[in-house]
C-alpha cells in the first residue's frame, strides 16, 4: 500500500484509558491478571492435550487450535494495552497498526470457522459414534483447521485491501487499532468499507452461527434419543462446553460488527472489544476445564505424578 498517496496521517495517538485517568491502576492491575490468566490457562489446555494420550482425538485436536488461537489473540493486543496505561504519548505508526489490527482480524475470523467445525464435530460424534473415527480421521480434522485458518486469510486480505482511505485524524478512541474505530478517522468515503465488513461478517459470524445452530438442533435431538441417563448426561456436558463458548464469541462480535457504525458510541464500542478480546480468551480454558471430565481428570494424572 503506498501510504503516501493514500493518507495524510503516518501515526496514530491511542486513548485508550486516557479519559479515565483516574482508573488507570484499577484497569493495568485487572489486565495484567486477565492476561496472565489467558497465558496459564490456555497454555495448560494445550499442555494437557499433549503430554495425555486419552486425549489424542479429533475434539481435543480442535481444542488445542482453539486455545493457541486465544493464546495468540490475546498477546496480540493486551500488552500492547498494558504498555499503554502509563504511556503519555502512546503513539502508533500507521504500518505498525495497520499490522496489529490485520493479525487480530485473521486470528478472530478463524476462530469464528473454528468453533463451527468444533459443532460438526460434535454432530458426528453424538449422531454417528460407531463411524467417528473414520469420519474425523487425521487428514480430515488437519484439512478442516487449515480451511479455517485459509478462510480467515482470504477474508482479512479482502477487508485490508479496501483500507484505500486518506486520514484527516490522529487520535484514536480506543486500546489498540481497530477497524471501526480506524474508519471513524476517515475523511474519504468509508461506504466500500462499511460494506466489506458487512460481507465478510455474513461470512466469518452470521454463516458459522447459523450452522452451529442448526449443528446444536440435531445434537439435541440425537442426545434425546440416548437411552441411557448418564450417556444423555455426558453428552450434554461436553457440548455445555462448547456451546457456552459460541454463545459468548459470536454473540460480542456480531454485537460489535454486524450493526451500523452510527448506532455505536466510542466508549461503549471499546469497552466491548475490550471483553471480547481480552477477557473471551481467559474464559475459554475456564469453561472446558470446570466442565469437562475429561480435561479435569488429566489435571489430576498431571497433579500425581507431580506428587
Amino acid at each position: 500500500m503506498a501510504m503516501d498517496n493514500v493518507t495524510a496521517v503516518f501515526e496514530f495517538l491511542l486513548i485508550g484509558i486516557s479519559n479515565y485517568a483516574e482508573w488507570r491502576v484499577t484497569f493495568f492491575t485487572l489486565l495484567l491478571i486477565t492476561y496472565l490468566s489467558t497465558l496459564l490457562g490456555n497454555g495448560l489446555i494445550i499442555f494437557l492435550i499433549y503430554v495425555d494420550p486419552h486425549l489424542h482425538t479429533p475434539m481435543y485436536f480442535f481444542l488445542s487450535n482453539l486455545s493457541f488461537l486465544d493464546l495468540c489473540y490475546g498477546t496480540v493486543s493486551m500488552p500492547q494495552a498494558l504498555v499503554h496505561c502509563f504511556s503519555t504519548y502512546p503513539y502508533f505508526s500507521y504500518p505498525r497498526c495497520l499490522t496489529q489490527m490485520s493479525v487480530s482480524l485473521v486470528l478472530a475470523k478463524a476462530e469464528c470457522f473454528l468453533l463451527a467445525v468444533m459443532a460438526y464435530d460434535r454432530v458426528v460424534a453424538i449422531s454417528n459414534p460407531l463411524r467417528y473415527s473414520v469420519v474425523m480421521n487425521g487428514p480430515v480434522c488437519f484439512r478442516l483447521a487449515v480451511t479455517s485458518w485459509g478462510a480467515s486469510l482470504m477474508l482479512t486480505a479482502l477487508l485490508i485491501l479496501s483500507l484505500q482511505l486518506r486520514f484527516c485524524e490522529a487520535v484514536i478512541n480506543h486500546f489498540v487499532c481497530e477497524i471501526r474505530s480506524l474508519l471513524k478517522l476517515a475523511c474519504s468515503d468509508t461506504s466500500l468499507n462499511e460494506l466489506m465488513i458487512f460481507m465478510t461478517g455474513i461470512f466469518s459470524l452470521l454463516l458459522p452461527f447459523g450452522f452451529v445452530f442448526l449443528s446444536y438442533v440435531r445434537i439435541t435431538t440425537a442426545v434425546l434419543r440416548i437411552r441411557s441417563a448418564q450417556g444423555r448426561l455426558k453428552s450434554f456436558s461436553t457440548c455445555g462446553s462448547h456451546l457456552t463458548v459460541v454463545t459468548i464469541f459470536y454473540g460480542r462480535a456480531i454485537s460489535m460488527y454486524m450493526k451500523p457504525q452510527s448506532k455505536l458510541s466510542p466508549d461503549h464500542d471499546k469497552f466491548i472489544s475490550l471483553f471480547y478480546g481480552a477477557l473471551t480468551p481467559m474464559l475459554n480454558p475456564l469453561i472446558y476445564s470446570l466442565r469437562n471430565e475429561d480435561v479435569k481428570g488429566a489435571i489430576r494424572k498431571v497433579m500425581a505424578k507431580r506428587v
